[in-house]
């Protein structure tokens, strides 16, 4: 008994081919043993077919028309050949199905008469030939009628067992034609994410932009860092190496500020994983070498934030003596003498020009090296260049140096005078100094107690704003990155990336974030603390802040707006303290105590 075979539909589902077309005819008029031959039933079934298969196609088209014609070509004319080529091989493949079940069903048929049973089996073989050739025919129809389906605007017609709506058509085309969802952010992992590479071009080493107000404090490359710190602290050196070998090769020198900062944490971590044979001198000599200093002067001088610090302290010191003869001032780190001059210069500015009847007053500096007894040749040449300038403005001074350690230090070992107003300047010094987590003399909280001894007017402190004294790695190097990322962004805004003060300047600053997180105990010399640390500090040694007069915050905001490029500049004022920043980041602290 012969039995239809299922044509494939495009749809995945089953329609009615050849085959089975055969079969209804065979069962419809079949009756009481007459039947009909092969040959004309396998005729009709071919015309039937074709009739059918056409049928079938418009049927399909339409029911998975979209309203809205599609711009780009392409997906139709994918679609069509797609749809083309399946309804070729589904014909084919039903041809020869007919031909295989009349051939089959041919015995059963005329059993007494073979000779009809041949001509019904060669004439089917001829028909399918016949159909063969007609079926580039059959194609070029099919092609017409797609095209004219296509382009119809009726309502979409609803076919029974159509297993694609409309609105089904519409979202799968959506999501095949529009763009993939871009990954998620993962966490930087060594060996499954590495880092962009740095950029050897020289685009990436041009000045500034405004694009570099905002700190990039949320970075892979930075995240990398932080937890390659982790990883060191909990021991685990495998994840560290695996970690500095991608940083490596983000890091450029030379690049953005990202990178720069990348740079020289990368080289403080290699130097935390790889220490120095106790007692070295190296670490305490990369931060107090002569290069070093001259370094942090070329800083002082391309950062507003240290310049502002300065002027605030020069205008506080301005205020507590302006109506005293004398002033003697006590510096801890004269450096190359610019606060001092500009401190100068202010005296002038006051006296000899505002009021040329007054007398300026005579000032004495006093340069104090507890740091360093034996180097006392750049202070000689400092001193011999403040002198030269006092004397072309008309200022008295006096200038002298005291090498002496902090324990020695009075009224008799600093040539205090009675009658003179005393000042004592803190410019980035005390941080500079250990304290009880490093010894328990605690030098620290004794020079301050000292200085308290000597009964000054004022005591002006400016510091960097960091947390790096007494807290764990993790925390202190998190707070690096946030200060020296900051601090590299402000310099994209005052200094060219390619000149020769900006590397020494980053120089600088390597060493100095080396020294915060490579090193320990008495080898480590940066050792910042952040002003609440520092009032506590102070006011255990007896000193009370002095507000800042509106004087010194009006002259230092009018400074500020002076300076060109400066979006990113900051001005943050609280009781007794000024700080200044980057994009809200305070950098630097000046405040004012007696």
């Amino acid at each position: 008994m012969a039995s239809g075979f299922p044509s494939r539909d495009l749809r995945g589902g089953f329609g009615f081919g050849a085959g089975s077309a055969v079969h209804m005819q065979y069962q419809q008029r079949s009756d009481g043993g007459s039947v009909i031959g092969a040959a004309g039933l396998l005729k009709r079934s071919l015309t039937e077919m074709e009739r059918q298969q056409q049928m079938q196609h418009a049927m399909y088209v339409r029911s998975v028309k979209q309203k809205t014609h599609f711009t780009p070509p392409s997906p139709i004319s994918h679609l069509s050949s797609v749809y083309l080529s399946a309804a070729s091989t589904s014909t084919t493949s039903s041809i020869l199905s007919s031909v295989s079940s009349a051939s089959a069903s041919a015995p059963f048929v005329e059993q007494g008469n073979p000779n009809s049973t041949t001509w019904s089996f060669q004439e089917t073989i001829a028909d399918a030939e016949i159909e063969s050739e007609k079926k580039s025919s059959m194609t070029n129809r099919l092609l017409e009628l797609e095209r004219q389906l296509l382009d119809d605007e009726e309502d979409e017609v609803s076919i029974s067992g159509s297993a694609v709506t409309s609105n089904e058509w519409n979202e799968t085309m959506e999501k095949l034609m529009s763009p993939p969802p871009p990954p998620q952010p993962m966490a930087p992992v060594a060996n499954l994410h590495p880092l962009s590479p740095s950029p050897t071009t020289s685009s990436s080493s041009s000045s500034g932009s405004s694009s570099s107000c905002t700190p990039s404090s949320a970075t892979p490359s930075r995240q990398m860092l932080l937890d390659t710190a982790t990883a060191i602290t909990e021991g685990n050196q495998e994840i560290a190496a695996a970690n500095l070998a991608v940083l490596k090769r983000a890091a450029n020198p030379r690049g953005d500020p990202d990178q720069r900062l990348t740079a020289m944490m990368v080289a403080a971590l290699v130097s935390r994983m790889n220490p120095m044979p106790p007692g070295s001198s190296l670490p305490v000599a990369d931060v107090c070498s002569a290069e070093h200093q001259t370094a942090s002067h070329l800083l002082y001088e391309a950062s507003p934030c240290f310049q502002l610090g300065f002027m605030a302290a020069n205008l506080s010191i301005l205020d507590a003596t302006k109506d005293s003869p004398k002033i003697h001032v006590l510096d801890f780190d004269i450096g190359q003498g610019d606060q001092l001059a500009s401190l100068i210069h202010a005296i002038s500015e006051r006296y000899v020009q505002r009021s040329p009847t007054r007398l300026p007053p005579c000032v004495k500096i006093t340069a104090v090296s507890p740091l360093q007894a034996n180097e006392t040749t750049n202070l000689r040449v400092v001193g011999d260049r403040l002198a030269k300038l006092a004397e072309r403005l008309g200022v008295g001074l006096r200038f002298s140096i005291v090498n002496s350690r902090i324990q020695d230090l009075n009224h008799t070992t600093l040539p205090c005078e009675p009658g003179e107003a005393l000042v004592v300047n803190f410019a980035f010094f005390l941080s500079r100094i250990a304290d009880e987590s490093v010894s328990t003399a605690n030098p620290r909280d004794e020079l301050l107690r000292r200085v308290k001894s000597l009964s000054p007017r004022i005591v002006t402190m400016v510091e960097q704003e960091m947390n790096s004294n007494t807290a764990p790695l993790a925390t202190r190097f998190a707070e690096a990155c946030a200060h020296f990322g900051a601090l590299l962004e402000s310099l994209d805004a005052t200094a060219t990336r390619e000149s020769t003060e900006r590397a020494r300047v980053e120089a600088c600053l390597a060493r100095k974030a080396a020294n915060s997180i490579a090193r320990e105990g008495a080898d480590r010399i940066e050792r910042c603390e952040v002003y609440g640390k520092w009032r506590a500090r102070m006011g255990m040694a007896g000193f009370t802040p002095v507000p800042l007069c509106s004087t010194v915050t009006e002259a230092v905001k009018l400074r500020l707006s002076s300076i060109r490029n400066n979006p990113g500049f900051t001005l943050k004022e609280e009781a007794g303290w000024l700080g200044c920043g980057w994009v809200g980041r305070v950098l630097t602290v000046a405040s004012a105590w007696r």
